[in-house]
């Protein structure tokens, strides 16, 4: 999983993450914008789940983050297929709109952007 950090006119840091990966980068776009409570509190269910089969979910304004022991999922709350619309037997996948990733990866992103968040 690539990534890269980006400064917008306003200072703002943007994040672009490699194909597949493209909605985790949205997600710091539009849900975290420089908000390290965010990632505090993201890192703390990290902690959480460790070692149980529990799993924990947090719902923004554009995306909704779940995680679990192994797991990342990324997912544009507009995204709600119901199984009524899907031919039997087919899946659902847009990578604008959902994306997977290992835990141990998701943290690596989350402390390098903290890090250049740091560098003014």
């Amino acid at each position: 999983m690539d990534y890269e950090f980006l400064r917008d006119i306003t200072g703002m840091v943007k994040v672009r993450m490699s194909m597949g990966h493209e909605v985790v980068g949205h997600w710091f776009n539009e849900e975290v914008k420089g908000n390290l409570a965010l990632l505090d509190e993201v890192e703390q269910a990290v902690l959480s789940v460790k070692g149980s089969e529990r799993q924990w979910q947090r719902a923004g304004h554009e995306y909704t983050l779940w995680l679990d022991e192994e797991e990342v999922i990324v997912r544009a709350n507009q995204l709600e297929i119901s199984g009524d619309e899907m031919e039997e037997g087919m899946s659902y996948y847009d990578e604008e709109s959902l994306s997977f990733c290992g835990v141990e990866d998701f943290l690596q992103v989350v402390h390098a952007y903290r890090e250049f968040l740091q560098q003014r």
